[in-house]
């Protein structure tokens, strides 16, 4: 066995032992074939208000502008399926990702554990923990490292996980061993995302204008969400899960078992009532560690009153 395969080995080892669901290992490169693609998304304006996504165009393709000397890109995926969802068909819904800790400081935490792990029982090596919040076409890498296809809701999905899960990648200088890109898809003649999402944001097979999902209109946007929208939402307050909860690769995932994952005691028990009447101490108490306040106590109250309307 050679020792990048060895070493390899023992980094999946690693990572599946800090409570990662997978991880794949691709040769780091210029993502040539992806060029194409995402100038046309730029064209389209389909990320809206979200400029940065214009930013360091080169690096978003090339990972050695982020790391020098970079050689392989290891990728991971965090399962973030909870055993229990809202319930109540009058809730605010928030977006299952959102439930527990802010999944930037989970995945990165446990990618610089497992870089700590390469520099102390592998090899010195260089290197850069990165979780959507770089420059990085981390469902491409995924793709790369042989994790999956991308599916139709424009989202990676893998046979065994589904599609709920944080994706994270370790670039580094080191020289490993290359899983084989994922070359196939399995969503078939299915359509269910496409013809489940009420706001039309699926424009095309993997194609999403954003500036119509509901997941931006939440998040993201600046300002009132358009009146446009406001019968479409079905109650989402933060985030949209809908292409996901229809997907039939989604349908026998098990849920996570890491409890930084899961929500704050009180969320799940709060009523419409308790959204509508929420203070911003209460939305600090339930919310602090959460990848909520990305969106923040005003937007949320904001989201709030526009699906209750």
């Amino acid at each position: 066995m050679s020792s990048e395969l060895n070493n390899s080995n023992s980094i999946k080892q690693k990572a599946l032992s800090l409570g990662f669901s997978a991880c794949g290992i691709a040769r780091a490169r210029r993502l040539d074939e992806e060029e194409a693609r995402l100038k046309k998304y730029l064209e389209l304006n389909y990320n809206g208000e979200m400029a940065y996504m214009a930013n360091h165009f080169e690096k978003r393709l090339d990972p050695t502008l982020l790391v020098p000397g970079a050689k392989s890109v290891i990728v991971v995926l965090l399962n973030y399926y909870p055993e229990k969802v809202q319930q109540g068909d009058n809730i605010p819904v928030v977006s299952k990702y959102a439930y527990g800790k802010d999944y930037h400081e989970v995945v990165k935490g446990k990618l610089c554990e497992l870089l700590k792990y390469i520099n102390e029982e592998i090899a010195p090596a260089n290197g850069r923990c990165f979780t959507d919040s770089a420059p990085v076409l981390e469902r491409a890498w995924a793709v790369e490292a042989g994790l999956g296809w991308i599916g139709k809701n424009g989202l990676l999905l893998n046979k065994q996980l589904g599609s709920f899960f944080f994706i994270g990648e370790l670039i580094t200088d080191l020289d490993l061993d290359y899983d084989e890109p994922y070359k196939t898809e399995h969503c078939g003649t299915c359509t269910r995302c496409l013809d489940a999402c009420p706001t039309g944001a699926l424009v095309a097979p993997g194609v999403l204008d954003t500036r119509r999902c509901i997941s931006y209109l939440t998040i993201e946007k600046k300002g009132a969400i358009p009146e446009e929208f406001k019968p479409l939402m079905q109650k989402r307050i933060f985030g949209c899960d809908i292409c996901q909860d229809v997907c039939p690769w989604n349908r026998n995932i098990k849920p996570h078992n890491n409890k930084e994952l899961n929500p704050h005691p009180g969320m799940l028990s709060l009523t419409g009532d308790d959204w509508k009447n929420m203070n911003e101490s209460t939305f600090g108490y339930l919310f602090g560690n959460s990848a909520i306040q990305r969106a923040g106590f005003r937007k949320l109250k904001s989201n709030i009153k526009f699906v209750g309307e």
